[in-house]
């Protein structure tokens, strides 16, 4: 199936690892140049990677979605060195690094950073972004939430209101921007084993008593087994053929959709 997307640039932010990387590599894969914008010492390592196994162009280049300033650097960078942005992927989220159950194990000041990386770091990398999408009239924004902002997940509360934050916000640029002819849509992930899951698994074993603690891979078998229809866990590749799905002319009439890449975790009757 031809994509349309070979030869457009995308950004990724949050592609140095997990979800992100994937999502850049499908796209160098697809025949599109790529700006990786992470806070990760390893954004260049990374790109050098995927340039080396698709040949085309990838530029890792070291961002702070809490910066505006540095999110303007990252742009007019990406620009010089690759061309005028067609998608914004946005990946790029933290946890807590708290376990809930309840909601009152976490205090109020553990919400703050949550809130700085995920939502507003959301207004900053669109603020950045659209105006030059809706200038020519053309492009998309696809941003990754999580089903924990539809379902609303004890495991990491600041994490999930995050995450409905994102969809939401989402909707919204959704009507804004559909007159300029900018698509916009979010993909929320289910269970995938990333760095951010392997946290939030270490935030519950360290509150287990010893004859009650689990490996990751246990608790992981267990828990998807529990909570997914399939019963597999979602890969991230998954989620980067769904996102490259949604950037590409197939999908020309898909904008404001959340759309759930979970083996049914969520569903709506």
């Amino acid at each position: 199936m031809d994509l349309g997307i070979s030869n457009h640039v995308a950004v990724v932010t949050g592609g140095a690892s997990g979800i992100g990387r994937a999502i850049a590599e499908q796209f160098a894969a697809e025949g599109a140049d790529v700006a990786i914008w992470d806070v990760s010492e390893n954004v260049e390592q990374t790109a050098c990677e995927i340039t080396t196994a698709t040949e085309r162009r990838v530029v890792g280049i070291r961002a702070d979605i809490t910066s505006t300033e540095s999110l303007e650097a990252a742009l007019t960078k990406s620009e010089s060195e690759l061309g005028q942005v067609d998608h914004l992927i946005h990946a790029a989220a933290i946890g807590s690094g708290k376990f809930g159950f309840p909601f009152t194990n976490l205090q109020p000041e553990d919400w703050l950073r949550v809130i700085e990386v995920n939502v507003m770091g959301m207004p900053r990398v669109a603020h950045t972004v659209a105006p030059k999408l809706a200038e020519r009239k053309s492009g998309t924004m696809t941003f990754i939430a999580s089903i924990a902002g539809q379902i609303g997940s004890p495991t990491d509360p600041p994490y999930s209101a995050s995450k409905a934050a994102n969809i939401n916000f989402a909707q919204c640029m959704a009507k804004d921007l559909a007159t300029s002819g900018v698509r916009v849509n979010v993909v929320c992930p289910g269970m995938v084993q990333t760095p951010l899951n392997r946290s939030v698994w270490q935030s519950w074993v360290d509150r287990q008593p010893d004859d009650q603690k689990l490996d990751y891979e246990t608790w992981a078998g267990e828990k998807i087994k529990k909570m997914a229809p399939l019963g597999t866990w979602q890969q991230p590749s998954d989620i980067a053929d769904m996102v490259t799905f949604l950037a590409s002319k197939r999908a020309r009439q898909v904008t404001g959709q959340t759309i759930n890449v979970d083996g049914g975790f969520v569903m709506h009757w």
